[in-house]
């Protein structure tokens, strides 16, 4: 290494100084790497697959990748989806492919953000990773199931990397305050409870934790401060972002846990989800849309006061704003949270579109038509419509709907809040009109 070299490894990141160079040395990862784990065993045999490596920032992605190709016969090319055009993965698939053939070397190809990779970009790289010219490792932290092209999917191996536990991260910060190349000349000076501070903020994020404690370090000797102790920690932790891409699937995640929530009567675990996005920064609206639909797709006519608690509390919020429109947001939460539930609404509209699927567009019965005009009502339009106020309310065994779906029961009220009610009442509406519909049926016979 020259003085360059040298000055440019000491300027760089503590988190990129300290990047494992060899297999033992990786923390976290045990579900891939313990001996006779898929991975491990193909890493010791090398014969490497194509592969997705997925996971959250910072779970050791670009590591492990750049350790396999040093763990076997490989040489390591990398690729920015984003940065990379055609151009240059061809120039990377020419020299791969010399190097396969006249040297035996593999060539791994490792792709950050494969989920960004465009057509061209696949298109030019696919038939080299099914011919095995590249062993593509793809790094990505969105789901690769609805993120990566299918057919390059198909052809690689997929790993899910998970969130480093505190006590591979508290390893990690203790390698970094012994190592030459980290902050061995801070580690007298940081605090035991520190170190476990930092490894409880960065939340699984290897490169958190240590960018994290390097900030603290250089806080406090910024403060002149004798030691990096919790409060230090807490001063470099903070306003930190949660994890929450909007567009990515933590979104989804967090919007099912707020959703089920909801619908499981649990108004405390729909707090947490709720202020997870918000604080993440999810739009205000977005949540409230999605309490709106939950209003009526669960609750529904179980308690028709939540869909009226949802709209007031949207209306609330764009009058109010934040942040005191977070009061109507959570009143709306906790109040659907705790309602009786219905899906009825859900399975009267699936049952009501199969019976349109299945018939078409069956006639009007002549008695339920419009008679505007004089024709119509010689046509029969509107003959034999018994109108219900009339009749107290209610005519007994009268029929709507089209003839070849009488009886048809789309609506079952559900066994909860004003849906037992209603259901009761339904109930009797029904058989009064079956009573009715016997008794003109003797009648019929009698004549």
């Amino acid at each position: 290494m020259d003085l360059f070299a040298a000055r440019k490894r000491n300027d760089s990141p503590l988190a990129d100084r300290m990047r494992p160079k060899r297999l033992p040395d990786v923390v976290g990862q045990q579900h891939l790497l313990d001996k006779g784990r898929i991975l491990a065993r193909s890493i010791a045999a090398d014969r490497i697959p194509s592969m997705v490596l997925w996971g959250p920032p910072g779970t050791g992605k670009t590591t492990l990748a750049t350790v396999i190709a040093a763990e076997t016969n490989s040489s390591y090319v990398a690729f920015s989806a984003v940065l990379g055009g055609v151009a240059e993965l061809r120039k990377i698939v020419a020299a791969a492919r010399e190097k396969k053939n006249f040297y035996g070397t593999r060539t791994i190809l490792f792709v950050d953000e494969i989920h960004r990779f465009n057509k061209s970009q696949q298109d030019a790289l696919l038939p080299h990773v099914e011919d095995g010219t590249v062993t593509l490792v793809g790094a990505t932290t969105e789901n690769p199931s609805f993120a990566v092209n299918s057919a390059l999917l198909s052809r690689a191996r997929v790993f899910e990397l998970k969130p480093l536990d505190p006590a591979d991260l508290r390893k990690l910060l203790e390698r970094a305050l012994t190592d030459d190349g980290g902050l061995a000349h801070a580690l007298e000076s940081v605090d035991s409870d520190a170190l476990d501070a930092i490894a409880h903020h960065a939340r699984g994020d290897a490169r958190r934790a240590l960018s994290g404690l390097e900030l603290a370090s250089d806080y406090a000797r910024a403060c002149k401060a004798e030691r990096v102790d919790v409060a230090t920690v807490d001063e470099a932790f903070a306003n930190q972002t949660l994890l929450y891409d909007k567009s990515g699937e933590e979104h989804y995640n967090v919007v099912s846990a707020f959703i089920k929530s909801l619908r499981g009567n649990d108004p405390d675990a729909a707090m947490y989800w709720m202020m997870r996005m918000l604080d993440a920064g999810e739009d205000p609206l977005f949540v409230l849309r999605r309490m709106l639909i939950f209003a009526s797709e669960d609750i529904g006519n179980a308690d028709p006061r939540a869909l009226q608690a949802a709209v007031n509390a949207d209306a609330a919020f764009r009058r109010l704003g934040m942040p005191e429109g977070l009061y109507a947001m959570t009143q709306c939460c906790t109040y659907l949270a705790s309602a009786p539930k219905s899906n009825s609404a859900v399975h009267a509209i699936s049952a009501v579109r199969k019976d349109i699927a299945a018939h078409g567009a069956l006639p009007v019965p002549l008695k339920l038509r419009n008679a505007p005009t004089k024709h119509m009502k010689a046509w029969g339009y509107g003959d034999g419509y018994r109108y219900p106020h009339a009749e107290g309310g209610h005519s007994a065994g009268e029929t709507y709907l089209p003839d070849k779906l009488v009886g048809a029961r789309y609506y079952q009220p559900r066994n909860a809040g004003l849906e037992i009610q209603i259901r009761q009442r339904l109930k009797r509406l029904r058989e009064q009109g079956t009573e009715e519909a016997n008794g003109n049926r003797h009648d019929d016979k009698a004549k």
